[in-house]
């Protein structure tokens, strides 16, 4: 092996530094593959989504397929969701820099970090208190300062905190919950997915208006369903 007075030039890097690299070209395919090739063309959400690292919010056995185009298992009967269902709902609710958003089941806390790095904050809301309690400390851990993160009954939304520009939500209800339209400001915007968990779901986005709600189906999705807490 040649070896030059100033060291190793062949040397590999640290594997660290090998992983993350590697992560971050995997992150720039999922990018140019499964989201501008399929039609998201907002470069702040592209910018965002080829920034956050996916595998932080996978569990460790699942990393290598972090930038795949599918869903993963989290544990407790949860899904990340698939990067290209994150990117479409993201551009979809149209984030502003000055917005507050509500997100409604935070789950591993990918979309939270998505929608953190487009917005003023993020208030996301988990029912499932292990995931809660997970997401909040990978969101602290990765430095997402912008996102508050709580254990509650998404139904319910966050009332001190409202009113909210735009709601996110990630689990599927079979009507659109009252609290969450009430706590949406005018000329605010909601993406949900609605449906029974057996039957359709169809992703929704509405707009709040002085005349009610404008409702526009965009996609035929398949969420987990959105479950209410123990009053």
């Amino acid at each position: 092996m040649l070896v030059s007075a100033g060291g190793d030039l062949g040397a590999a890097p640290p594997p660290g530094v090998a992983a993350e690299a590697a992560y971050a070209e995997a992150r720039a395919r999922m990018v140019r593959e499964h989201l501008v090739a399929r039609g998201i063309t907002t470069p702040r959400v592209l910018e965002a989504m080829g920034r956050v690292p996916r595998h932080e919010f996978v569990p460790a056995e699942l990393r290598s397929r972090a930038y795949e185009d599918g869903p993963l298992p989290i544990g407790h009967g949860q899904t990340i969701s698939q990067p290209y269902i994150v990117a479409f709902m993201t551009e979809a609710l149209e984030p502003k820099p000055t917005d507050r958003v509500l997100e409604i089941g935070t789950g591993s806390g990918y979309q939270a970090a998505v929608l953190s790095r487009l917005v003023a904050g993020v208030w996301s809301i988990e029912l499932v208190e292990p995931l809660a309690r997970r997401a909040a400390a990978d969101l602290k851990r990765l430095g997402f300062t912008r996102v508050k993160a709580r254990c509650g009954d998404g139904h319910l939304g966050w009332p001190e905190a409202a009113p909210f520009d735009a709601i996110i939500v990630t689990c599927a209800p079979e009507e659109v919950p009252p609290a969450l339209v009430a706590q949406l400001k005018e000329g605010g915007r909601m993406i949900i997915p609605v449906g029974s968990q057996w039957g359709a779901q169809e992703l929704v986005l509405l707009r709040k208006t002085p005349a009610g709600l404008e409702r526009k189906p965009v996609l035929p999705v398949r969420f987990v369903p959105m479950v209410k807490g123990r009053r």
